[in-house]
């Protein structure tokens, strides 16, 4: 723990010197616990400057997400209050439920370098390569019925895409429901789970877990989704700063929240609105038994999408499977209906997968 507090005060000075002295009484630890912090920073990659009665000054950091990198520019969010990096998981969203188990407080932020066992929709695993991506998962605990968060992970998609544009410059568009879009092609997708109580049904907790995929090459994705994914690095020319990204996504992650139980959500639909570029597209609905050509009209204040069939008649879906022609070949994308999701038998943990995690 020294050793991410001495780096949080070290990123803190913006280039200036912090005296051992100084860090030993903020931190209330020893001078050699503070040294001891400063080798161990350098053994991982972070260069680090001494000089005789001035102390020590951060010049460069590795591209690492870290809680030291965290702490100072999270301060004051209530999500992000709390962090758990790792080096390496099977999931976040599964650690994040293993924390809600264990009693964890509302708004706690899971991250992690790389994921073993990531799960994406439909059961669907991919692979999250170490120091690539941005893992992260928010344990929330909305004083909410079930039937209001219905439009979370929609809202969740918005705060995405105000964080890749803070910390990028790129403003994605959204692909119903809420997989992000850079260049028609897919940078991140995002998995909402969710708890359930097993007789009330009343929710216990949400998760929102959120991939980004940050600075993928081409070659680190598969042959056959290399044509669909992107990653942040190839549309800006340069490698992102992870540390950043995470800053970014997570404070919006955290006024997204803020808005979300008060009602206060009316910008978050004009947002999601103006970014989701499937309304005004030739979409292709799909059964287990056939597909159907329609046109996407428009999303509704119920979150459907509403469509127009070639005879004129007219629908709007809140289930089904939808794709987008002309986008990265037709790419499946499942809502659950409200039905099945809020009329299906009481559990302990019920599962809401509104979309995959990144390409």
């Amino acid at each position: 723990m020294s050793r991410e507090q001495v780096l949080s005060l070290l990123l803190q000075q913006e280039n200036q010197y912090v005296s051992g002295e100084a860090m030993s009484r903020t931190l209330g630890i020893s001078r050699a616990a503070v040294w001891k912090a400063i080798e161990a920073l350098r053994q991982e990659g972070y260069t680090i400057q001494s000089a005789p009665n001035r102390g020590y000054r951060l010049d460069s950091a590795p591209d690492r997400v870290r809680e030291g990198e965290l702490t100072g520019p999270l301060a004051g969010c209530h999500v992000g209050g709390k962090l758990l990096c790792m080096d390496t998981v099977d999931s976040t969203n599964t650690e994040c439920k293993r924390q809600a188990m264990a009693g964890a407080p509302d708004g706690l932020v899971v991250i992690s370098e790389e994921q073993t066992g990531g799960r994406g929709r439909l059961g669907r695993t991919f692979q999250s390569p170490k120091g690539r991506g941005l893992y992260v998962s928010a344990l929330l605990r909305p004083q909410l019925p079930p039937a209001e968060v219905t439009d979370f992970t929609a809202w969740v998609a918005v705060a995405v895409c105000d964080g890749i544009e803070a910390a990028c410059g790129l403003r994605p568009q959204i692909k119903w429901t809420n997989d992000i879009i850079l260049n028609g092609k897919k940078v991140c997708g995002i998995l909402t789970e969710m708890g359930l109580e097993s007789e009330s049904n009343a929710l216990q907790y949400l998760i929102p877990g959120i991939g980004i995929n940050a600075n993928h090459a081409p070659e680190d994705f598969s042959e056959d989704v290399r044509p669909m994914a992107t990653s942040l690095a190839q549309e800006l020319g340069h490698p992102v700063r992870r540390s950043e990204l995470a800053v970014q996504v997570i404070r919006a992650l955290d006024r997204m929240y803020a808005a979300f139980p008060q009602g206060q959500t009316g910008v978050l639909w004009i947002k999601y609105r103006a970014a989701c570029l499937t309304p005004g597209n030739q979409v292709q609905l799909i059964t287990p038994v056939s597909r159907r050509e329609a046109k996407a009209l428009a999303i509704d204040d119920e979150f459907r999408l509403v469509v127009e069939y070639p005879d004129g008649s007219r629908e709007a879906l809140s289930a089904g499977e939808v794709s987008v022609r002309g986008m990265y070949g037709y790419v499946l994308n499942r809502v659950l209906s409200r039905a099945i999701l809020w009329n299906c038998p009481a559990f302990l943990c019920s599962e809401l997968e509104q979309l995959d995690r990144p390409l």
